[in-house]
């Protein structure tokens, strides 16, 4: 497998079951290639004070974690409270049929609720026939409707996983997508006080407790995933919000990188956020400079890994294609990193394809990856929950 996953082509290796504790057939995947172990890029340490001492322990890291936390809270601007009691309307129930004409084994409810503050959504929750809890998966996009089975392929996560026996919602702010605005802009587009980027993931923490609020959900077990945008947003969303159990990232650009036009933080939708009229969309030139938070970022010398070991020790995918190839290994392993402080390794994982959009392979180590760390809830738990 780990030869298939470093080669020239960069195709992943066709999926073979093995023996169980080889989770399926996808741990060779969450250890980096031998090529790339122990490097770090030249990126700024996490495990280093600010005055210099080093992070030794696992005490040292909550102290330092809490500052990566507070700094990044206070760039991005302070997300307003969250609702932990959502109001959830349903608009409709359905049961979906297959292509071959025959039934799906869930039902569809198009719901209603509020993701921010002042701003309503409606997404697809998708729950399978049988009896819960069940682990559930949030998905991310542009839209709800991909995510679902009605948009491009290979980007139907919530079908997908609701297959196999995942609760699914699936989310996307159809009108900011169709205005071209894409973020969440609060309070309001032009007096922004969180840039929109941090501002979706706000919306997905929300989002969360739809989840957790249903009676056929393990709330401990509550996963996000997303795709490019959805990628970038649920970097954001799961690295902010520790309640996400495990995080799968599609080919977002896990990391800056000004001369990829895909990987484009600086737009004002995302990390650049200026009031209007807004800069012209894409690369950042003389005559058409970045602006807002992102150059700050930049000349500070702060990059996405600091994000990233938010996570640890919870379990992370980077589905990698065009933008997130192998090395991107320098990065994650500062996650490796702090993960092996705390008594934990492979819950770092990159696959590599050659082009931007999934396919049937990487996306099934991903669903594979939901399906180890999420898994089936047992007796026990079903009872520990009970209680």
């Amino acid at each position: 497998m780990r030869t298939c996953l470093v080669s020239l082509t960069l195709t992943l290796c066709p999926i073979q079951l093995q023996a169980e504790d080889d989770w399926n057939g996808i741990r060779g995947y969450f250890t980096p290639p031998k090529e790339w172990q122990g490097k770090f890029g030249g990126y700024r340490s996490v495990l280093t004070f600010p005055d210099g001492s080093p992070v030794k322990t696992p005490a040292d890291w909550q102290r330092r974690r809490e500052q990566i936390r507070s700094k990044w809270n206070d760039l991005l601007g302070e997300w307003p409270p969250l609702i932990t009691k959502p109001e959830v309307k349903v608009l409709k129930s359905e049961r979906p049929e297959k292509g071959d004409g025959t039934a799906e084994a869930f039902v569809r409810h198009r719901i209603r609720f509020r993701w921010t503050p002042n701003e309503l959504t409606e997404g697809w929750l998708l729950i399978p026939d049988g009896d819960g809890p069940r682990p559930a998966v949030l998905t991310v996009f542009y839209e709800p409707e991909t995510a679902v089975g009605d948009g491009k392929p290979h980007r139907d996560f919530a079908l997908q996983l609701a297959r196999r026996g995942f609760v699914t919602l699936s989310i996307g702010p159809a009108e900011a997508t169709n205005s071209r605005t894409y973020g969440l802009f609060y309070p309001e587009m032009n007096k922004a006080q969180v840039q929109p980027l941090s501002m979706l993931g706000c919306a997905a923490a929300n989002a969360w407790y739809v989840l957790a609020a249903r009676p056929e959900v393990d709330n401990k077990r509550i996963g996000i995933v997303g795709h490019s945008y959805g990628g970038k947003w649920s970097i954001f969303a799961s690295c902010l919000f520790d309640r996400f159990a495990a995080a799968a990232w599609s080919d977002p650009g896990i990391m800056f990188q000004d001369d990829r036009p895909s990987i484009n933080y600086w737009e004002p939708y995302y990390l650049g956020y200026h009031p209007m009229p807004w800069r012209k969309r894409g690369m950042m030139t003389k005559a058409n400079p970045g602006r807002g938070l992102y150059l700050k970022l930049r000349e500070e010398n702060h990059n996405l890994h600091e994000l990233h070991v938010l996570m640890a020790p919870r379990p992370l995918l980077v589905s990698g294609g065009s933008e997130d190839p192998p090395s991107r290994w320098e990065a994650l392993n500062h996650t490796v990193q702090v993960n092996r402080l705390l008594g934990y390794t492979e819950r770092v994982g990159m696959t590599n394809r050659p082009d931007h959009s999934p396919n049937d392979e990487s996306n099934e180590v991903l669903y594979r990856f939901f399906e180890h760390f999420l898994g089936p809830v047992s007796a026990e738990e079903k009872a520990e929950n009970a209680r």
